[in-house]
C-alpha cells in the first residue's frame, strides 16, 4: 500500500476533541488505502509549560533530563491519537522516538536526526496495522538516551519520515490554512500563496517565519518531499 505521512501539530491536538477530528481526518485517508504515519505535536501549550517546570527545578539543567522531561508531551498526545483510532476499529499503535528507532546525534535540546530504520514499522504495516503514530520532536542518541530536535521539531520529524518510507505525500496540519506573504493574524493584507518553491519557503523560514522549521524545509529539498501545507479546520 503506498504511504502517506500527516503531521498535527500542537493547535489541532490541543485537547480531547481536536485529536478526535484530527483522527477523522487520519481514517479518511485509510479509507483511501493509504498505511499511514501520524507524527503528532504536544498539545499546545504544554511543552511551554514542562520548559518553565525544568528551569524553576534547576536554572543550570542537564540538558540530558531536560530531553527526558520535554519530550514527554508528544508520548501522551501519540497515546491518545492511537486509542482514538482504536476506538474507531483501526489498527493503531503509539511510537516513541526510541522504538522505531529515529536515530539522532548526541547534542540535546537541538540534535539531528542521522537515520530512521523502517524495518519496525513496516514490520507492523505487514501485520496489519494501518496506522503508525510516532511521537513527533524526539529521536534516540548513540549512547541510548532521548534526545529532542529544537523547537518545531515534529516538522522535521515528518519529513525525515515522509523520505525515509518514500512517502506519497506529507500533509502538515496546522492553525493557518496556508502559507502567506506574511502572518495575516497580524497583517491584514497578507497574501495567501497557492505555490511555493523549497528556496522561497526557506528563505522565509531562515526569515523568522514561524511556518515550517528551518532544518525540516532543507530536508524537504534534498529529499524532493512533496509537502501539503493545510488548515487543521478545513473540515469544518
Amino acid at each position: 500500500m503506498p504511504t502517506l505521512v500527516m503531521k498535527f501539530g500542537g493547535t489541532s491536538v490541543a485537547n480531547l476533541d481536536r485529536i478526535a477530528r484530527a483522527a477523522k481526518r487520519v481514517s479518511l485517508e485509510v479509507a483511501k488505502g493509504y498505511d499511514v504515519i501520524v507524527i503528532v505535536s504536544a498539545m499546545s501549550g504544554k511543552t511551554n509549560e514542562m520548559v518553565g517546570w525544568v528551569n524553576e527545578t534547576s536554572p543550570l539543567y542537564d540538558a540530558r533530563e531536560y530531553d527526558a522531561v520535554v519530550s514527554s508531551g508528544e508520548n501522551v498526545t501519540a497515546g491518545l491519537m492511537a486509542l482514538r483510532l482504536q476506538q474507531m476499529e483501526i489498527p493503531a499503535r503509539s511510537w516513541q522516538g526510541w522504538q522505531v528507532p529515529v536515530k539522532t546525534t548526541s547534542a540535546h535540546s537541538n540534535a539531528r536526526i542521522e537515520e530512521i530504520p523502517t524495518d519496525n514499522i513496516n514490520a507492523k504495516f505487514g501485520e496489519g496495522m494501518r496506522v503508525a503514530v510516532v511521537a513527533g520532536f524526539q529521536g534516540v542518541s548513540a549512547e541510548g538516551r532521548i534526545t529532542t530536535l529544537g523547537r518545531g521539531g515534529s516538522d522535521t520529524t515528518a519529513v525525515a519520515f515522509a523520505a525515509a518510507f518514500d512517502a506519497e505525500r506529507c500533509d502538515i496540519f496546522t492553525d493557518v490554512d496556508g502559507v502567506y506573504t506574511t502572518d495575516p493574524r497580524i497583517v491584514s493584507k497578507a497574501r495567501k500563496l497557492d505555490k511555493i518553491s523549497f528556496e522561497e519557503m526557506l528563505e522565509l523560514a531562515s526569515l523568522g517565519a514561524k511556518v515550517l522549521q528551518t532544518r525540516s524545509v532543507e530536508l524537504a529539498m534534498r529529499y524532493k518531499v512533496c509537502l501539503l501545507y493545510t488548515s487543521d479546520a478545513a473540515d469544518e
